[in-house]
């Protein structure tokens, strides 16, 4: 499968994002969902590395998507500053063999999921669907009471660059809100479209993984 990764809108986030090595993610607790156990749209704050919040996502996709297909929903996350301007659109078409959805402006990229007996494995692809770097899960990612990384590697699966990890953020939390916490680290000159293309890389990882299971368990 293949899964469309952020387009890059703005020339401010380009300039701020060239100045990060690392990315905290935090997913906002609905108390809707926590009390009725309703999915509700899923709500982001993205951080620098000094905790400052820097971009804020929001899901946009139906009800039935989110309760009925939830695993395996089309949706899309809208990415914007503090001022309220959007800077990146991560789009995701209802899962489906051999899909694709190519953004539309000016940059993008994608996030292509790769056949593995074992272990979890993506591609990070460029705007012109060429192969640039790897991601790599653990055998098991139901992260009982410790963080859960996924590997970003250089294309021959060697050389480890950076990572995708699913904070442990306690018993409660993970069992009756499903809320998560991740951070993504890469080396501070890494091309800015593929920064933004892991944002989206760890949006699909949190869908996939973690989103409905019990991983305080």
């Amino acid at each position: 499968q293949t899964f469309p990764a952020p387009t890059i809108l703005c020339f401010l986030f380009l300039f701020l994002f060239k100045q990060l090595d690392q990315i905290i993610i935090h997913q906002q607790v609905d108390l809707l969902e926590a009390i009725l156990g309703t999915k509700t749209s899923s709500k982001y704050e993205i951080k620098n590395q000094l905790g400052q919040r820097v971009y804020f996502a929001v899901e946009e996709n139906d009800c039935f998507d989110r309760n009925l297909c939830s695993p395996i929903r089309s949706f899309t996350i809208r990415i914007a500053d503090n001022t309220g301007r959007e800077v990146i659109t991560v789009n995701r078409p209802l899962r489906c063999n051999s899909c694709w959805f190519p953004s539309p402006r000016c940059m993008s990229g994608y996030v292509v999921q790769n056949w593995d007996p074992f272990l979890p494995k993506f591609t990070i692809q460029n705007e012109s669907k060429e192969d640039v770097l790897k991601i790599i899960g653990p055998y098991a990612t139901c992260g009982c009471f410790e963080d859960v990384d996924f590997e970003v590697k250089a294309l021959n699966e060697t050389s480890t660059i950076g990572k995708i990890s699913k904070y442990w953020s306690g018993f409660v939390n993970n069992v009756f809100t499903n809320t998560a916490n991740f951070g993504i680290q890469f080396p501070v000159d890494l091309d800015v479209r593929i920064k933004a293309v892991m944002i989206g890389a760890c949006f699909l990882i949190d869908l996939m993984f973690f989103e409905n299971s019990l991983d305080g368990l």
